[in-house]
């Protein structure tokens, strides 16, 4: 059975597996989240927990994730400025993710460094 999406370029639906991927695509983007999954963070703290990012990566991504609701930007008026990033509560549906994908890689690593 397949369904038409209206403005889009496929008369194929998508598959939520291809959907997520599309949202979370990338090595950044999961970082991201799995530092913001239990702390609020400030974008210099996320650049040294992800010192293989450039700043400019770094920016867009949070920037992405902050477009599809998932990371909340709080700006507090202060000199110099002051940014935090957190999962919003949608967001913090992916926690359960994260954590199984951490597991997975624990295993994974265990399995292949014997």
């Amino acid at each position: 059975m397949t369904k038409k999406i209206e403005n889009f370029d496929t008369e194929f639906e998508k598959c939520p597996v291809e959907t997520a991927l599309d949202v979370l695509a990338g090595k950044w983007k999961i970082l991201i989240l799995w530092y913001l999954r239990a702390n609020t963070l400030r974008f210099s703290e996320l650049q040294k927990l992800l010192p293989k990012v450039t700043q400019k990566m770094l920016v867009q991504k949070l920037r992405e994730l902050e477009q599809d609701g998932i990371v909340k930007r709080q700006v507090y008026p202060v000199v110099p400025p002051k940014v935090e990033y957190s999962l919003t509560e949608y967001g913090q549906t992916l926690k359960p993710i994260l954590k199984q994908m951490y597991l997975w890689g624990e295993i994974h690593k265990e399995k292949f460094n014997k």
